[in-house]
């Protein structure tokens, strides 16, 4: 194994020696918790053979995500065995299979089934049983993220309050990856939504890129304060929390009595303060939401299905794109890391890293 320090050759070399093809790839990996810009160097590998229950993945796409870097800094619940190679999430071909596989193919798309698979290499091989398939008409942008982002938005706007057309959510952070989702599936269920972002210099330009995926409200924080005085602007019974701080106090005071708050980011590095008028004269509920934990205690339930069936289906039918985005190919990782680790959530794009470069 030997570690890539200078210029990254994107290559793909693979030989015979009997029946057993040998495959030469890269991928990111850290030995010691820490920052990742620090602490994750490209390595090379060559892959052992495959045994009858795995497949050989060719990575496309995977996403850079804030849980892949607080994974890498060691503060995340899960905490890979090292040396680890990062990335909860991604799409890839599979182009080999074991001879006891019979759930996929050559040339089936798949994406993680597990807490933590490692996506951030350009080949892999896994346990069939880890990996889910997934339709090949979807965009990679789409499906390769799709059980972060996507899967969080529903689940919080499905299963903390009930909703019905027309009801109104205010969610913070809302040009974050999440809160795009958010937009986009309130819209498709007939949910109304306030959304907080924070003030740049483009305001503008981000308040109609909001509305153009269906937001009906875009305010900066200096703004919300004003939205409990504004009759005008309908009460909401669910809040959505990804900040923290005076954002989350400021989101809870717009609520209606018996309003639900779901905290499931903290941005802002800041802990989340509530008065306590909110508790006995509003009966204020606060509740927290991590998609890791959902999906383990519903991996086969009829639920996960059916949320995965209509996810996918929206991304067919363009009700659900991806967030504004940017590539890096695997050479230019750390930009990747760099902007994803910011507090001042104004970076604009999510990163993804593409393996095809």
């Amino acid at each position: 194994m030997k570690q890539v320090k200078g210029l990254f050759i994107n290559v793909f070399k693979t030989y015979q020696s009997g029946s057993h093809r040998f495959i030469s790839s890269k991928k990111l990996v850290f030995h010691e918790f820490g920052e990742p810009v620090k602490v994750v160097n490209v390595v090379e590998e060559e892959l052992p053979k495959v045994m009858s229950t795995e497949v050989v993945v060719k990575m496309l796409v995977a996403p850079v995500n804030p849980a892949d870097i607080n994974t890498i800094q060691g503060v995340y619940p899960i905490k890979p065995t090292l040396p680890a190679v990062p990335g909860f999430e991604g799409v890839g071909e599979v182009v080999e299979v074991g001879s006891d596989v019979s759930s996929l193919a050559v040339g089936d798309h798949v994406i993680p089934d597990t807490q933590h698979l490692g996506t951030w290499r350009n080949y892999g091989k896994f346990n069939h049983d880890v990996l889910m398939k997934v339709p090949k008409d979807i965009a990679l942008t789409e499906i390769s993220g799709i059980t972060s982002n996507p899967c969080t938005a529903y689940r919080m706007l499905k299963d903390y309050n009930s909703l019905s057309p027309g009801d109104v959510v205010i969610q913070n952070g809302a040009n974050s990856a999440c809160g795009q989702n958010v937009i986009q599936i309130a819209r498709h269920w007939g949910l109304k939504t306030i959304n907080i972002v924070r003030n740049r210099d483009d305001i503008d330009k981000l308040k109609s890129y909001l509305k153009s995926l269906g937001a009906d409200y875009v305010f900066t924080e200096e703004e919300l304060r004003n939205i409990s005085r504004d009759a005008s602007i309908p009460k909401p019974k669910l809040a959505l929390n990804c900040v923290g701080g005076n954002s989350a106090t400021n989101l809870l005071r717009t609520l209606v009595s018996k309003g639900v708050m779901v905290t499931y980011g903290g941005m802002s590095r800041e802990p989340v303060q509530i008065p306590t008028s909110a508790f006995i004269f509003k009966d204020i509920t606060l509740r927290g939401h991590w998609m890791t934990r959902w999906q383990k205690e519903n991996k086969e339930s009829a639920e996960r299905k059916s949320m995965m069936n209509e996810l996918t289906e929206m991304m067919r039918t363009g009700k659900l794109a991806a967030p504004a985005h940017k590539f890096v190919t695997l050479k230019n990782f750390q930009e990747a890391l760099m902007n994803t680790m910011s507090i001042q959530g104004k970076s604009g794009v999510k990163y993804y890293i593409d393996f095809r470069q």
